[in-house]
């Protein structure tokens, strides 16, 4: 996986400014125009690092649309949870430079109907390689035991150079429900 990780990254920091933003519109477009996030009330989605899609044209439609927005916060014991953010909320830098809401409702993550997941490495099948923390499959570890995906649904996003040929995933991966990239 570290080797699947690292060429993957590598692709994504290679693209150029411009190349990653043209592509982050039309990943943000699909999001938003995909029936899950239409038919979504509370949505999750991530602040984005450099390199990462950026998803915050995601958030500014969500609350336009007047949906809920909640952002994932990292305890140092590993776990996750989701705070909502609105335009005026205060946002700081964890221990991992990454960015929080400072204060905001949280919301337990069963509650949510589409969590838009940051994605590192990806294959055809939906398997997901992330940072290596394992915060996003021990948070929603409890999908693992449902026969039938109902929710939340977890949409990855990714650009098509992040695209492998197999992921071997483990025990406790937790598969996303779909992936969009710019090439879909």
């Amino acid at each position: 996986m570290r080797k699947l990780r690292e060429k993957s990254l590598r692709a994504r920091r290679g693209l150029g400014a411009e190349s990653r933003a043209a592509a982050s519109t039309i990943i943000c477009d699909r999001v938003t125009n995909s029936r899950e996030f239409r038919s979504a009330t509370n949505i999750a989605c991530y602040i984005p690092l450099q390199d990462e899609v950026d998803t915050r044209p995601i958030i500014a439609r969500a609350w336009r649309a007047n949906k809920r927005i909640f952002v994932p916060v990292t305890l140092h014991s590993g776990e996750m949870f989701f705070r909502e953010i609105r335009t005026d909320t205060t946002l700081l830098r964890n221990r991992m430079s990454i960015w929080e809401p400072a204060t905001g409702e949280i919301v337990a993550p069963r509650f949510l109907q589409l969590v838009v997941t940051p994605t590192v490495a990806f294959d055809r099948d939906c398997n997901r390689i992330g940072m290596g923390g394992g915060y996003y499959d021990r948070c929603f570890a409890f999908l693992r035991h449902r026969k039938y995906w109902l929710k939340p649904k977890l949409m990855g996003v990714a650009f098509k150079c992040q695209e492998v040929e197999k992921i071997s995933p483990n025990a406790w991966d937790i598969r996303l429900y779909r992936i969009i990239t710019e090439a879909e």
